[in-house]
């Protein structure tokens, strides 16, 4: 799968998910709050480089990005 693929399949996941929970599933999302810069914003991996950033308020993510972690 190319990374397009892997991230457009994570943004399906982001935009399906109506609580932070349910995207602790799959374990490869690897889910975690950030912290410093990104204090208030929540990740999940594409893969080792790209991550999904955002914000997490009531029931969607906002402030959504896509960014290269290294």
């Amino acid at each position: 799968m190319s990374i397009i693929q892997q991230a457009l399949y994570k943004l399906d996941l982001l935009n399906a998910a109506t609580s932070l929970e349910d995207l602790r599933s799959p374990p490869g999302n690897r889910l975690e709050a950030l912290k410093g810069d990104y204090k208030g914003f929540h990740s999940i991996r594409i893969n080792s480089q790209w991550r999904i950033v955002f914000r997490w308020q009531e029931v969607n993510a906002t402030d959504v990005a896509i960014v290269d972690y290294h």
